[in-house]
């Protein structure tokens, strides 16, 4: 089912959802269904899965010399949708990213995500490699979200990438962008970042997935913005809690967002990481209830695949 109609036949009532990071080459999927089993209580109608591009590794030869590999961390994304939504009969929501992806590898993976009942993909632009200070575009992929974000409306279009298929199928995905209410940290102002999402919007995109925020005034007038410029899609918050001491500076340095100074000052007057985990997920519990309140369609929840600190404040609301 798609992740519009979930929202609509929810009738205003606030959903759950999540998201999943693939396990690690090398490590089996169980990782996933330990994640799966500890939150499936609370009746998530999705589940969101990331994609990861390459990342380079260095292999030292006998002669001394390095040479720099391309490898892929975590890979996996469609089997994972393909394998939970088979074993739990819920809707996986893979991520598609510009980076590390040809356009015709990105076709072949909507190809396969049809294939397989696959309805909704949330497209994104994604992460530079580690190493690389900017985004640098995969030769033959994308640079843009709004370039994937064409490529999969024309296929629901009908339309793929050889002009020699005569007669090709419509996909019909739900598609999502990313919305960012403190601005992306690339948009020169608010105002900017604001018309490439209403771009998004107007070119086919039916919902929205917000970055983690940590002031739910911020997505207060994100969303106030969106629809007084006529954006009506559904506005998905997404939500993470502190958890140690040191994300005051992570989650700011890679997220590139503001935690409060109430919060900022609460984690740093704590003694150890069990305090700070109570202090987030007290405060994420109080934000999750006055987005309750203000209406938002879905509290879907940023995981790490550690689906404790989750469980303890969703049971808390559900």
């Amino acid at each position: 089912m798609k992740i519009v109609d979930h929202i609509s036949n929810a009738k205003g009532k606030t959903l759950f959802s999540f998201e999943l990071l693939p396990p690690a080459k090398g490590q089996g999927i169980q990782s996933i269904f330990k994640t799966m089993d500890a939150l499936m209580e609370f009746k998530p109608p999705f589940i969101d899965v990331t994609y990861h591009r390459e990342d380079y590794m260095y292999k030292k030869h006998e002669s001394g010399l390095l040479e720099r590999v391309a490898y892929r961390k975590r890979p996996g994304t469609v089997a994972i949708c393909a394998a939970i939504m088979n074993k739990y009969k819920v809707d996986a929501v893979p991520h598609l990213i510009c980076g590390g992806f040809t356009k015709e590898e990105t076709e072949n993976a909507l190809i396969d995500l049809n294939f397989l009942g696959i309805d909704n993909v949330l497209v994104l632009r994604g992460d530079a490699r580690k190493g690389d200070s900017d985004f640098i575009p995969t030769d033959g992929g994308h640079a843009f979200a709004t370039d994937l974000l064409q490529q999969v409306v024309d296929m629901n279009q009908g339309q793929y990438l050889h002009e020699d298929i005569a007669i090709s199928e419509k996909t019909n995905f739900c598609i999502g962008v990313a919305g960012y209410p403190e601005k992306h940290f690339e948009a020169p102002n608010f105002n900017t970042d604001f018309k490439w999402l209403k771009k998004k919007v107007e070119m086919g995109a039916e919902f929205i997935v917000t970055q983690m925020f940590f002031n739910v005034e911020k997505y207060k007038e994100f969303v106030t913005k969106c629809r007084e410029n006529g954006i009506h899609v559904p506005i998905i918050p997404g939500l993470k809690p502190l958890t140690t001491k040191k994300q005051l500076i992570t989650l700011p340095k890679i997220f590139h967002l503001d935690i409060p100074e109430e919060l900022s000052e609460a984690v740093s007057a704590c003694k150890s990481n069990a305090d700070v985990r109570q202090v987030g997920e007290e405060w994420l519990v109080q934000q999750c209830k006055e987005l309750i309140d203000f209406g938002a369609p879905v509290l879907h929840f940023y995981t790490m695949s550690n689906p404790g600190p989750t469980k303890s404040i969703v049971e808390k609301l559900f």
